[in-house]
């Protein structure tokens, strides 16, 4: 056996356990290593989480405080506020690879093992004992929590085949080991913990104090070296009866996590997280008077009496939403072999897929979905056009329609019948110019129907959506 392996990088890395002490390699916690990592990162000043955007100033230094003094993390907040995603970003304040002794189930340091399986081997191949390097990768487990989460699961269990073959129920070599502990050296996550039911709570507190693990009645010691982190939504986690007190003494930091505190992180959540997809022969463009749309129905969602704020709003609205936009855009350009497309506000319409999965009403049958988020999509537009013009920029223009001007929209007309229809009107091409839309006809075509729509949510145009083209007129 040689005592030595190359990585792809050239680095030579031990093979067996004498080599590795001849290395130099020096054993750490996995809150040693993580502190340690972290530092190195904030001198560097490398990014800690990324792809998670607007918890710089708010949730990030609470992590690194928690980091810094060794603790375990519970994660309070509502769906799609990347609770998940901070969890599996910690893997990289983890070493690029750490030996174990080869064939551990419990990634036992060959330096300083725990397991009976380990021990043996090591007093049996001496400094010859097979070293092994594993990844950042293995070092990561989680679990959702749910009610039929057993203590096997988490902990282990007796295997009984092991038992079969002549072992003792006393002999460790008979126990199936469970998530946690295969995560030994690294780090377990545990979403929505207060699912979890109360007995198995109380399994987890040895494991995450005393370190002793207890199966069928019997105890080893195993001092498992585990980072552990949970998440939770705030009200089941403070909701007496859903987690016993002794366990939420165990975790060091409780850090709040919160939506984006503005409609720009919001929009550029979205950006990040949909899925893009090019379609030959159709170029699209978004303007961002759209994107800021989507993304405020969202925020007005999240201050909504018709919707339930216990559950929250996630994020995956903004993004489903902002994906059924352009979906709907592209739908319209292939159908009518245009070449630029660009979502208008006739596509909102398509949105109502999208969001009425991802919001819970606070009055069942006092209000229909529909009409919520009719409202919450009538109230974006308004807002963002308030945002960006005055009413009464657009008195010219309003005029002539008092003068029997009559304007069309639909979702399926083409974008030069925008442009014939109003371009050459008095302050539209100044209005739209605002929006930095260019020359493109379909962007054109989209900031019409903004400012029209807008008009009409200020009360100064009408507006006949019967059946076929809605209609504009005073």
């Amino acid at each position: 056996m040689t005592s030595s392996r190359t990585t792809s990088t050239g680095h030579v890395r031990p093979a067996t356990l004498g080599a590795l002490r001849e290395s130099g390699y020096r054993p750490r916690t996995i809150r040693e290593e993580m502190r340690e990592n972290l530092i190195a990162k904030i001198r560097r000043g490398d990014e800690l989480f990324p792809g998670v955007v607007g918890y710089d100033e708010t949730v990030v230094p609470q992590i690194e405080n928690a980091i810094l003094s060794g603790q375990d993390i519970i994660l309070l907040g509502e769906r799609g506020q990347a609770k998940t995603r901070i969890a599996r970003s910690l893997v990289n304040l983890l070493d690029e690879a750490v030996p174990v002794v080869a064939g551990s189930e419990i990634n036992d340091d060959p330096l300083e093992p725990i397991s009976k399986f380990a021990r043996d081997l090591i007093v049996e191949h001496g400094d010859s004992t097979p070293v092994e390097w594993i990844g950042r990768d293995r070092r990561y487990g989680e679990k959702l929590a749910t009610p039929d989460t057993t203590i096997a699961d988490l902990i282990g269990e007796v295997d009984p085949i092991k038992v079969a073959e002549g072992r003792y129920l006393t002999d460790e070599l008979t126990i199936s080991y469970g998530l946690i502990p295969r995560t030994n050296r690294g780090i377990f996550t545990l979403n929505e913990l207060p699912d979890l039911a109360e007995r198995i709570q109380v399994g987890l507190l040895n494991i995450m104090e005393e370190r002793d693990v207890q199966i069928r009645g019997y105890k080893i010691r195993l001092p498992l070296d585990v980072f552990v982190v949970a998440s939770a939504n705030p009200e089941d986690y403070t909701n007496r009866g859903r987690i016993i007190t002794p366990l939420k003494d165990r975790y060091g930091s409780q850090i709040r996590t919160h939506y984006p505190e503005t409609i720009d992180l919001e929009m550029t959540i979205m950006e990040q997280e949909r899925q893009p997809f090019a379609t030959d022969g159709v170029e699209m463009t978004v303007p961002d008077f759209m994107r800021e749309i989507v993304a405020e129905i969202t925020h007005i969602a999240r201050r909504s009496h018709d919707i339930s704020q216990r559950s929250g709003v996630s994020v995956r609205m903004s993004v489903a939403n902002y994906e059924n936009l352009v979906s709907n855009a592209t739908r319209r350009a292939i159908r009518l072999g245009e070449r630029q497309s660009a979502p208008r506000i006739s596509d909102l319409a398509g949105l109502l897929a999208s969001t009425s999965g991802k919001i819970e009403l606070e009055g069942v049958g006092e209000v229909r979905e529909d009409q919520v988020v009719d409202k919450l999509v009538q109230t974006a537009v308004a807002n963002t056009f308030n945002r960006h013009f005055s009413v009464r920029q657009f008195e010219r223009l309003v005029q002539a329609f008092e003068n029997g001007l009559v304007v069309e929209s639909s979702d399926m007309m083409p974008s030069f019948d925008y442009v014939n229809q109003i371009s050459h009107l008095d302050g539209i091409s100044e209005a739209v110019g605002k929006l930095g839309v260019g020359g493109n006809p379909a962007a054109v075509a989209s900031a019409v129907e903004f400012i029209l729509e807008g008009l009409h949510l200020n009360r100064r145009l009408n507006k006949d959506e019967g059946r076929g083209p809605a209609r504009y007129s005073r």
